[in-house]
């Protein structure tokens, strides 16, 4: 491959991981609020599909991510009000409404299958388009990568460097003191979990309206993306910054499993296309994995030398979650 090929493909890699990316940044946002958000899978698909069938209609791109924006946070919605007033199980809502939101988007999008739509162009920037290498990779994007750019950085800079971001930051890990401090818990996961939601919500109309235009259905390659994208929130450690590249990673190997097929004709196609969920899924084991018992036993068996080598390695790896994560709140 040449340096331009390259090039062109690592541009995809960020266009192709801008969907993931909401999903992802949405869902961290969800998180550290407290809230478990599992209807993800679903939300991605009905939002797709309705994003599509809105631009479609009204000859608007805009109005297209709006309405897969507004799928989003009603959905996220559903969950703050059964889990935050209801006191209903997260991951029991999440999970139904991830079934029943897939399940609509097929149904309600059949009028709309292999249907001709507007679609998202490049939006080259002007002077930056022809820097070279720079130029081809970050700047001949759509405003949908742009705009994922910018949503990693508003994240990051919100939770960590804002007093807002660190009273989210309190009601997903002591929610007890952020009261005592003054701040309604309750209100405020709603406030964030329909933020989450409608972020989450984005990501459907950037498959539909860029990424892969239109809308094909059950053939859409769109279900699955959202168990990833949780996978991935995990393995961001609940921060936009590690969590981006954990989205940049999956698309990367997603690329690599379509540049590798004509390297590899004697590897089914079939197995380099699927090969990037199992690795996302070893990568999230290593998480986790470091807080194993057999696994300080097995260091231990090490020479000096790799076992720093490892143990650094899954020291950087390892997460926890907000210490109230799916945890109800009550102010009496």
């Amino acid at each position: 491959m040449t340096t331009e090929q390259i090039l062109v493909g690592l541009a995809s890699v960020l266009a192709a991981a801008a969907p993931v990316m909401f999903a992802v940044i949405g869902e961290t946002i969800s998180e550290r609020a407290g809230v478990i958000n599992l209807s993800m899978n679903g939300t991605i698909l009905l939002s797709a599909m309705g994003g599509f069938a809105v631009a479609m209609t009204s000859d608007s791109l805009l109005l297209g991510f709006l309405g897969g924006m507004v799928i989003g946070a009603l959905v996220a919605l559903v969950v703050a009000f059964s889990s935050i007033t209801l006191h209903q199980s997260q991951v029991a809502v999440g999970f139904v409404l991830a079934i029943i939101c897939r399940d609509l988007a097929y149904f309600l999008g059949n009028p709309y299958v292999a249907q001709s739509g507007p679609r998202l162009n490049t939006a080259p920037v002007p002077g930056l388009a022809a820097v070279p290498y720079l130029g081809t990779l970050l700047f001949n994007q759509t405003l949908v990568t742009y705009l994922s750019f910018g949503v990693i950085l508003l994240a990051w800079l919100w939770i960590y460097k804002t007093r807002p971001g660190l009273m989210l930051q309190g009601i997903g890990e002591r929610p007890a003191a952020a009261f005592v401090r003054g701040t309604n818990v309750n209100a405020m996961r709603y406030l964030y979990t329909i933020l989450g939601g409608a972020i989450i919500g984005l990501a459907g109309p950037s498959y539909s309206l860029s990424v892969k235009a239109g809308w094909m259905g059950t053939i859409s390659g769109l279900d699955g993306i959202g168990w990833i994208a949780l996978a991935i929130t995990i393995f961001g450690g609940w921060n936009p910054l590690r969590a981006a590249f954990g989205a940049y990673l999956f698309a990367l190997l997603q690329w690599l499993g379509l540049v590798l097929q004509s390297s590899l004709p004697n590897v089914p196609s079939q197995v380099l296309q699927v090969a990037p969920f199992p690795l996302m899924i070893l990568t999230l084991l290593l998480v986790n994995i470091g807080n194993a018992e057999w696994v300080a036993r097995t260091l231990a068996a090490l020479p000096a030398g790799p076992r720093r080598v490892v143990t650094r390695l899954l020291r950087a790896l390892r997460a926890s979650p907000p210490a109230a994560l799916g945890v109800p709140f009550e102010s009496e």
